[in-house]
């Protein structure tokens, strides 16, 4: 009986939603996927002037702690064509990261990086989530998704820093990013 009445109930949804589904086609969607190779700079500057990335919280114990763990940044960083600051801005990395590892510096990342140049990526953009071991030379983090070109994107980075300021926090790092779409 019960097994007669899911049934039925199916049934019913099916018929009550066909109205609804009228005006829709449906579309293979699967195509010939694409694999890029993208690669730049990633400019972190928490100093001077004009910052690039800034502190928006923190908790209470974060000044005290070797990691910093819990101070969280929003960041507008630039992305550039070789390491030199002033070299072909192709991008900006706009998001935010924050401190997560009590231990080790490992800053966890929710970042979109947004393309400016070129006529075949400029306004498309790829989103990274995941932990950045920032003190490790090299270090993967996955890229999630992305818009424009790089719609329904899935990949991997690998970042690996250029130049640090211990001082200032300051940075510059680059990035092989291998996309899929």
């Amino acid at each position: 009986m019960a097994i007669n009445s899911c049934v039925l109930m199916m049934f019913i949804w099916l018929v009550a939603a066909m109205p609804w589904s009228k005006g829709f086609k449906i579309q293979n969607l699967a195509q010939k996927e694409n694999t890029t190779n993208l690669q730049f700079y990633f400019h972190d500057k928490l100093s001077g002037k004009n910052p690039s990335a800034v502190r928006v919280a923190q908790a209470a114990d974060t000044d005290k702690s070797p990691t910093l763990f819990g101070m969280v940044m929003m960041a507008d960083d630039p992305l550039t064509e070789t390491p030199d600051p002033n070299s072909k801005l192709v991008g900006r990395a706009q998001g935010l990261y924050g401190s997560a590892g009590q231990k080790e510096l490992g800053l966890i990342m929710a970042m979109n990086f947004e393309f400016l140049d070129g006529t075949l990526y400029r306004g498309s953009s790829i989103s990274i989530f995941g932990k950045n071991p920032a003190m490790h030379p090299e270090r993967e983090m996955p890229i999630v998704g992305g818009t424009g070109i790089f719609r329904l994107a899935r990949g991997y980075a690998i970042a690996k820093t250029h130049w640090y300021d211990p001082i200032t926090g300051d940075a510059i790092v680059g990035y092989n990013v291998t996309l899929v779409y």
